[in-house]
Protein backbone atom coordinates (compact mmCIF):
# COMPACT_ATOMS: atom_id res chain seq x y z
CA UNK A 1 0.00 0.00 0.00
CA UNK A 2 1.51 3.40 -1.01
CA UNK A 3 1.86 5.92 1.80
CA UNK A 4 -0.95 8.43 -0.01
CA UNK A 5 -3.21 5.52 0.36
CA UNK A 6 -2.24 4.05 3.99
CA UNK A 7 -3.11 8.04 5.00
CA UNK A 8 -6.21 8.08 3.28
CA UNK A 9 -7.23 4.98 5.34
CA UNK A 10 -6.36 6.07 8.50
CA UNK A 11 -8.04 9.24 7.53
CA UNK A 12 -11.07 7.88 6.83
CA UNK A 13 -10.69 5.61 10.00
CA UNK A 14 -10.28 8.42 12.44
CA UNK A 15 -13.74 10.29 11.04
CA UNK A 16 -15.65 6.79 11.03
CA UNK A 17 -14.53 6.52 15.16
CA UNK A 18 -15.85 10.38 15.83
CA UNK A 19 -19.03 10.15 13.40
CA UNK A 20 -19.76 6.92 16.11
CA UNK A 21 -18.82 9.26 19.42
CA UNK A 22 -20.62 12.23 17.71
CA UNK A 23 -23.81 10.25 16.60
CA UNK A 24 -24.25 8.61 20.02
CA UNK A 25 -23.97 11.81 22.05
CA UNK A 26 -26.46 13.18 19.73
CA UNK A 27 -29.05 10.38 20.30
CA UNK A 28 -28.23 10.85 23.02
CA UNK A 29 -29.51 14.20 23.59
CA UNK A 30 -32.30 13.57 21.72
CA UNK A 31 -33.20 10.34 23.99
CA UNK A 32 -32.92 13.15 26.52
CA UNK A 33 -35.51 15.34 25.11
CA UNK A 34 -37.99 12.70 24.15
CA UNK A 35 -37.92 11.85 27.80
CA UNK A 36 -37.88 14.98 29.74
CA UNK A 37 -39.60 17.70 27.61
CA UNK A 38 -43.21 17.67 25.24
CA UNK A 39 -40.85 18.23 22.03
CA UNK A 40 -41.65 14.53 21.02
CA UNK A 41 -44.36 13.76 23.22
CA UNK A 42 -46.95 14.96 25.12
CA UNK A 43 -45.89 15.26 29.00
CA UNK A 44 -42.50 12.98 27.70
CA UNK A 45 -42.10 9.32 27.42
CA UNK A 46 -40.40 7.19 29.47
CA UNK A 47 -38.95 5.23 26.65
CA UNK A 48 -36.08 8.17 26.46
CA UNK A 49 -34.27 6.99 29.28
CA UNK A 50 -33.20 3.38 28.36
CA UNK A 51 -32.47 4.66 24.63
CA UNK A 52 -30.16 7.54 26.32
CA UNK A 53 -28.46 4.88 28.66
CA UNK A 54 -27.61 2.76 25.13
CA UNK A 55 -26.51 5.69 23.21
CA UNK A 56 -24.38 6.77 26.03
CA UNK A 57 -22.60 3.09 25.79
CA UNK A 58 -22.16 3.50 22.95
CA UNK A 59 -20.59 6.82 22.67
CA UNK A 60 -17.96 5.31 25.07
CA UNK A 61 -17.86 1.95 24.07
CA UNK A 62 -18.14 2.49 20.26
CA UNK A 63 -14.91 3.88 19.08
CA UNK A 64 -13.25 0.91 20.94
CA UNK A 65 -14.99 -1.65 19.43
CA UNK A 66 -14.79 -0.06 15.69
CA UNK A 67 -11.04 0.20 16.45
CA UNK A 68 -10.79 -3.50 17.38
CA UNK A 69 -12.68 -4.70 14.24
CA UNK A 70 -9.57 -2.95 12.59
CA UNK A 71 -6.77 -4.45 14.33
CA UNK A 72 -4.57 -7.28 12.54
CA UNK A 73 -4.88 -10.56 13.93
CA UNK A 74 -1.32 -11.60 15.56
CA UNK A 75 1.44 -13.42 13.44
CA UNK A 76 2.74 -16.71 13.54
Amino acid sequence: MIPEQQDALWRRRFILMNLVRIGGTIVVLLALLLWQSDVFVEGGSIVGFPIAILALVVSFFGPKYVAHQWRTPPGP
